[in-house]
């Protein structure tokens, strides 16, 4: 009887295994267009900076309805002059008020590239 059903359990072993692998791709694919995963590895690196926002960009990307932003920033780190820098990240619609030009907020940037910069808003996986 065992052998009878075992066509099923691999079946059903290979339907976990489809899911799994989709649901990571889907996790992947969204990080790559909210900006989660630049700002993960940006934020495992840097150095702490505060910075002003001084323009947002609608970059015509939307997931789950939120939109996907790219902020136009001054960063002031501690050492050293300021500098200009453009970070994307993904905004709850309803924290869109919150994060207008004129707001100060803090980021990260990457010490070898500056151009390289993330808002600290991210709840990225631990390393």
């Amino acid at each position: 009887m065992a052998h009878r059903y075992a066509w099923l359990r691999h079946l059903v072993s290979m339907a976990v295994l489809i899911a799994g692998a989709i649901s990571a791709g889907c996790a992947s694919f969204v990080g790559g267009f909210s900006g989660r995963t630049e700002a993960c590895k940006i934020l495992s690196i840097g150095v702490p900076a505060t910075a002003t926002i001084e323009r947002l960009i609608d970059t015509g990307t939307t997931i789950n309805n939120d939109p996907v932003v790219e902020f136009v920033l001054r960063v002031l780190p501690s050492e050293g002059p300021a500098f200009e820098a453009h970070s994307k990240a993904l905004v709850s619609r309803l924290d869109v008020p919150s994060v207008q030009a004129g707001r100060v907020v803090p980021v990260q940037y990457d010490p070898q590239d500056t151009s390289r910069v993330a808002l600290e808003l991210w709840d990225c996986p631990k390393q």
